[in-house]
């Protein structure tokens, strides 16, 4: 293998890992089908004295468009519901204007005792909205391409839903961290992302757009938002790296940034991230030192002026390497400013709301409460 050939190798890891990561990873396809047929059951996680003497019962919020079939779902989570001692789930559909905030919160007035996302991430962010700050659980169903924050909390995946359910109904509460990107009021996207997630969350003085994996500004935004639907549908997830080839070179732009009201050092990146959790397919970390409930965010900058750069930045994630340089620069706090002198794409949770030169980042410590395995 010449030079060359290895150094194209490197660079190619390096954009699946770094400029493709998060859509890459949100629209991946499934893994962990190992664990089925092998989920023991898990002891409640509710104390005895909180038992209530009615069937407890779960509202399961559909993305119906994830389906052939919506019918003989409900029929098999109906089943799986019993086999648990449950009642049967209340189930309520997404629609293309409102992807699972509104029937999250009607599921919180019908008084269910766990809120479960069927879908991908983007449903999975917009019931989160209504359950965060509540004492509701919510389970995952993970029926996406990607699924990331089930993967970083180990949920079951698969055809089979019955061991995510399992996991949804009798596993121990988790309380983990709501993040908020937040977009100049002059600013907010002129696109349109109906259908792509839930409206953005109003809130003085700004709107604000939840994300429970990633948010980010530059070639990750780029990338996703200029990968055909079409391209996706003939060759999957494999259309992020034709995307991510041809914008190798996206043009830098200069960062002015602050962490907890303290400035940095202005940069010059290609794209800028901020990750509520860090591990990617595969178990890559992104960013190792990123935590679900521990009230921070996880700042990266990716700024390689060369192939080579590109290359050093993938031979530091795939090593797990946390030492850092002028081509990845990774932070943590709780607040982020971010100004920049154009508009430049933004995503959240691999769902690209439109453009912006100043962004405004917040995390909300335990804010959301899921249930994970384990007694």
């Amino acid at each position: 293998m010449s030079d060359w050939t290895l150094l194209a190798l490197v660079i190619a890891l390096s954009l699946a890992l770094i400029g493709v990561a998060v859509g890459l990873v949100l629209a991946g396809p499934g893994a962990a089908r190992a664990r089925h047929g092998r989920t023991r059951p898990q002891r409640s996680s509710f104390r005895r004295g909180e038992r209530e003497e009615r069937e407890r019962r779960a509202a399961v919020i559909i993305n119906p468009t994830k389906f052939d079939d919506v019918a003989r779902v409900r029929a098999e989570l109906t089943t799986a519901s019993a086999d648990l001692g449950w009642a049967e789930p209340l189930f309520i559909e997404t629609t293309v204007d409102d992807p699972g905030t509104g029937q999250a919160r009607q599921a919180l007035e019908e008084g269910v005792d766990l809120v479960c996302p069927l879908g991908g991430d983007g449903t999975i962010r917009a019931v989160a909205v209504a359950l965060a700050g509540t004492r509701t659980p919510m389970g995952l169903l993970p029926k996406g391409t990607g699924n990331l924050l089930a993967r970083n909390l180990d949920i079951p995946m698969g055809a089979d839903l019955a061991p995510a359910l399992r996991v949804a109904c009798t596993g121990r509460n988790k309380a983990i961290d709501v993040a908020w990107l937040e977009l100049d009021p002059a600013e907010e996207p002129a696109t349109d992302d109906s259908g792509q997630a839930e409206e953005p969350v109003e809130g003085p003085p700004v709107q604000r757009h939840p994300f429970l994996v990633m948010a980010g500004m530059g070639f990750d935004a780029a990338i996703m938002g200029g990968t055909s639907e079409q391209l996706k549908a003939r060759v999957g997830w494999t259309a992020y790296f034709v995307t991510g080839f041809r914008s190798i070179f996206i043009k830098r732009f200069r960062v002015r940034w602050s962490i907890d009201g303290a400035d940095q050092r202005t940069v010059s990146a290609r794209t800028i991230l901020f990750g509520n959790c860090g591990t990617l397919t595969g178990g890559i970390q992104l960013i190792p030192s990123a935590r679900l409930d521990d009230g921070q965010l996880d700042g990266v900058v990716v700024a390689p002026k060369t192939l080579i750069g590109w290359g050093s930045v993938a031979v530091r994630v795939l090593g797990r390497s946390e030492k850092d340089g002028n081509e990845l620069i990774r932070t943590s706090g709780s607040v982020y400013t971010v100004a920049v002198d154009e508009p430049h794409p933004v995503q959240v949770d691999g769902d690209v709301i439109g453009e912006a030169s100043r962004l405004h980042v917040s995390v909300d410590r335990q804010a959301l409460i899921v249930r994970v395995a384990g007694v």
